[in-house]
């Protein structure tokens, strides 16, 4: 046999039910030199009989002898590939598209400088098809190569690049590291980080890939069970990439984090899936802030636009007297904001400003 091109990794903990879409999805593939390794976690239902029902010499089963938990079976399945990229996607997601290995394989073949590349997807629920997702914030209605670090700019302000879409270089894995495992929310969001910080990345705009959003998918299992501790995950992976950056020589680069680092504690603080559990304060997020940041003028320039990030997040929740409070936090901090001094003139009126916010977001 020879060695395959592509490694699929599958894990799989209770989604026999759903296993043969995925594995069916990746056997349909024009392109055909791959494996697929089904990562049984030592799943209770019957997965080790839907396993075995696919007669193909490409597809192994393998089952752990007790339940590794979700990162510790991911990275046992990287170890286990021997293919020269790397396809890791769960049992409930499968692929739309029937070439969108062939269109994968082909660019990463031709571009060296590549890490990883991904595409946008559809979201499904109850089996039905719904909107586009993934899209790359910076241009998501075309095919492009990324830069590395204009990627992780972006990706840096919130986890864009869906999971089961994201086809990795193994050298990557190699040479920067596995999912980490004290990182069981956002271990995968840190790794397509830090490849972008070292390599580019490749997109596709067309949703060749299904997300199955569901009560068993593990998003859903970890914001339900370990809120705090995904919100603090989502916190400490910028000021890691903000100090991985600033190891590797890029000092630029480590100052432009700093804007997408105010953005993430404003998620954390005031969005919609954090606020009403009040996962972090203010007084925490000042005390985060001084163990971060040594230079005032940085932490400065974090709060100030994280008083702009958070009014902008409770003003679109409806609570217009409290993002008034924080946009005015963040002028007493930085008064040249103009962007800012406008939001607080369209708040003071009423329902002809919010008018015309909306119109003016329309233009961007």
């Amino acid at each position: 046999m020879t060695t395959p091109a592509v490694s699929f990794i599958v894990p799989c903990y209770k989604l026999a039910h759903l296993l043969p879409e995925c594995i069916n999805s990746i056997l349909a593939q024009s392109y055909d030199n791959f494996e697929v390794l089904i990562m049984d976690d030592c799943s209770p239902d019957n997965t080790v009989e839907v396993a075995q029902s696919f007669h193909d010499n490409r597809v192994r089963h393998i089952r752990n002898s007790s339940n590794l938990g979700h990162l510790h079976n991911y990275n046992k399945g990287i170890n286990f590939a021997l293919g020269k990229y790397v396809w890791l996607i769960s049992a409930d997601d499968y692929l739309r598209a029937s070439y969108v290995l062939e269109r994968y394989v082909d660019l990463l073949d031709n571009n060296s400088r590549i890490g990883y590349t991904y595409c946008a997807g559809l979201g499904v629920r109850n089996g039905m098809e719904s909107g586009v997702i993934g899209r790359y914030p910076g241009g998501g209605d075309r095919d492009s190569v990324i830069p590395g670090h204009v990627m992780l700019k972006q990706l840096l302000r919130w986890n864009f690049v869906l999971a089961a879409s994201g086809l990795v270089r193994r050298e990557c894995y190699d040479k920067l590291g596995v999912f980490p495992l004290d990182m069981p929310w956002a271990g995968d969001w840190y790794l397509w980080c830090l490849f972008a910080l070292h390599y580019d990345v490749g997109y596709f705009a067309e949703p060749m890939v299904c997300y199955r959003d569901h009560s068993l998918s593990m998003t859903t299992k970890l914001t339900r069970e370990r809120l705090e501790a995904c919100a603090f995950e989502d916190v400490a992976i910028p000021w890691i990439m903000r100090k991985k950056a600033q190891d590797a020589g890029y000092a630029r680069l480590a100052k432009d984090i700093l804007p997408a680092i105010a953005h993430t504690y404003a998620r954390v603080i005031s969005s919609e899936r954090y606020r009403e559990s009040a996962v972090m304060t203010l007084q925490e997020f000042e005390e985060s802030l001084w163990r971060n940041i040594t230079d005032e003028s940085e932490r400065n320039l974090v709060r100030a636009l994280a008083y702009v990030d958070m009014g902008n997040e409770y003003y679109f929740a409806g609570y217009s007297a409290l993002a008034k409070e924080l946009y005015e936090a963040s002028l007493r901090i930085n008064p040249l904001m103009v962007s800012v001094h406008i939001k607080k003139i369209l708040l003071s009126l009423g329902t002809t400003g919010d008018y015309l916010r909306r119109m003016l977001l329309s233009f961007r």
